[in-house]
C-alpha cells in the first residue's frame, strides 16, 4: 500500500465516522448481509466477479486474479472515482473492506488518484465485527421491563425515553413486535448479523453512569437472534414485570391487530398451531373467519401468558419485581414501572465481571 494511506484500528474508525463518511468498498452481497450503519456501498467487484476473482485465486495464485481483478475492476473505475468524490468531506474519507487486504487498498489507491485522503479501517469489517461484538459483551447497568403481552411495553418505554430515561428499542431495531403476530405492519428484518450493528450503535450513544431499560425478550426477535454475550446480560439483569388482566390488554390488542387482513392474522396463528394445540387453533381460526377477534386473542393470550408467566418463575429469587395494573393507561404505567425499578435496582445487582 502507499505509504499515503493511512490504517487506523476499529475505535478511532468508529470514532471520526462522526464526521466522515464510510464506504465499503466490499460486493452488494456482502453489504447486504451486515454492514458499518451509515456506510455507502462502493464495491470493487459485484458479486459475480468477486467469485470469479476468489475461484481463479484458489486455483491459479494470486498472480492470476490479481491481474483478472485489475481487467474486471478498470472500466468502472472512473465512475467509483467520481461517487467517492462527491462523498468525500473535505477530500476525507474512511474506507474499508472484508478484512482490511487488497481491496480497500486498492479503491484508498484510487481515491486518493482524485486527491482525497482516504482512512483504511485496520483488520476491515472483520475486524470491527471482533470490536463490536467484544463491546456487546461488556458490562452495562441495564434493567427489563417485562409484562404480559398486549401490556403496551413498546408505549411505555417511548414514554419512558422521552421523560429522559435511557432505552434502548430491540424490537425497533429487530423490525419485529416480538410474538408470532410481531412481523404484521414491519418492515423487513435486518440479518441477526447486522441487527447486532444497530445495537452497538444505540448502546455506544448510552451513558454507562445509569441503567438502560431493555423489553423483555426471548433469545430471537423474529427471525433476528442477538447476540449470546449481551442476551446473557439480559437474563442477569433485574426485571419489572407488568402484570395487566386480559379485559384491560384486550382494547389494545383489538385496536393493533384488526387492522391486517384476516389472512395475515390466520397465518400468524397457524405458525403458533403446534403450542396451540389442533382444537384450540380451530377455534381461533373459526373465531378469526367469523370476525369474533376477542375470542380469538384469548386463546392465543392463554398460550402466551403461560408461556411467560413460566419463564419468570424460572429466573432466581429477587430478580423480578412484579407491578399489577388495572389500566392501561402509559404515563400511569410508566409512572409505576420506574418506581419498581428503584426497589429492584436496590436489591438486585448484576453478577460482577
Amino acid at each position: 500500500m502507499s505509504a499515503d494511506l493511512k490504517k487506523i484500528p476499529p475505535d478511532e474508525f468508529l470514532r471520526l465516522r462522526s464526521h466522515l463518511p464510510v464506504v465499503d468498498v466490499r460486493s452488494p452481497g456482502e453489504y447486504a448481509s451486515g454492514h458499518i450503519p451509515g456506510a455507502v456501498n462502493i464495491p470493487l467487484f459485484d458479486d459475480m466477479q468477486r467469485a470469479e476473482v476468489g475461484t481463479l485465486y484458489k486455483k491459479e495464485g494470486s498472480e492470476k486474479a490479481v491481474l483478472r481483478g485489475i481487467d474486471l475492476a478498470a472500466p468502472q473505475m472512473s465512475e467509483k472515482l467520481v461517487r467517492a468524490l462527491e462523498l468525500a468531506t473535505e477530500k476525507q474519507l474512511l474506507v474499508h473492506c472484508w478484512r482490511g487486504g487488497m481491496r480497500s487498498e486498492a479503491m484508498a489507491w484510487l481515491f486518493s488518484t482524485g486527491g482525497i485522503k482516504p482512512l483504511v479501517l485496520v483488520g476491515g469489517y472483520k475486524g470491527y465485527r471482533n470490536h463490536i461484538l467484544a463491546d456487546l459483551g461488556r458490562r452495562r447497568k441495564y434493567i427489563i421491563l417485562g409484562g404480559l403481552t398486549g401490556s403496551g411495553k413498546t408505549g411505555i418505554l417511548k414514554y419512558m425515553m422521552s421523560a429522559g430515561q435511557q432505552v434502548t428499542d430491540l424490537e425497533g431495531l429487530a423490525s419485529h413486535r416480538g410474538s408470532a403476530f410481531g412481523a404484521l405492519g414491519q418492515p423487513p428484518q435486518p440479518t441477526t448479523e447486522h441487527f447486532a450493528n444497530l445495537l452497538f450503535d444505540d448502546l455506544a450513544g448510552r451513558s454507562d453512569d445509569t441503567h438502560i431499560w431493555l423489553e423483555d425478550e426471548s433469545r430471537n426477535i423474529g427471525t433476528v437472534f442477538m447476540p449470546d454475550n449481551f442476551f446473557e446480560q439480559m437474563q442477569s439483569a433485574p426485571v419489572v414485570a407488568l402484570m395487566m388482566s386480559i379485559e384491560t390488554r384486550m382494547p389494545r390488542l383489538l385496536e393493533e391487530y384488526t387492522l391486517f387482513p384476516a389472512e395475515q392474522i390466520e397465518a400468524s396463528v397457524i405458525r403458533i398451531s403446534k403450542r396451540l394445540g389442533g382444537d384450540r387453533t380451530r377455534e381461533a381460526l373459526e373465531a378469526i373467519r367469523g370476525g369474533d377477534y376477542p375470542t380469538a386473542i384469548r386463546i392465543t393470550l392463554e398460550y402466551y401468558d403461560r408461556s411467560y408467566n413460566y419463564g419468570l418463575s424460572k429466573r432466581p429469587a429477587g430478580q423480578v419485581v412484579y407491578v399489577e395494573t388495572d389500566t392501561d393507561d402509559v404515563a400511569v404505567n410508566a409512572s409505576r414501572v420506574t418506581e419498581a425499578a428503584l426497589r429492584i435496582m436496590s436489591d438486585w445487582s448484576q453478577p460482577s465481571e
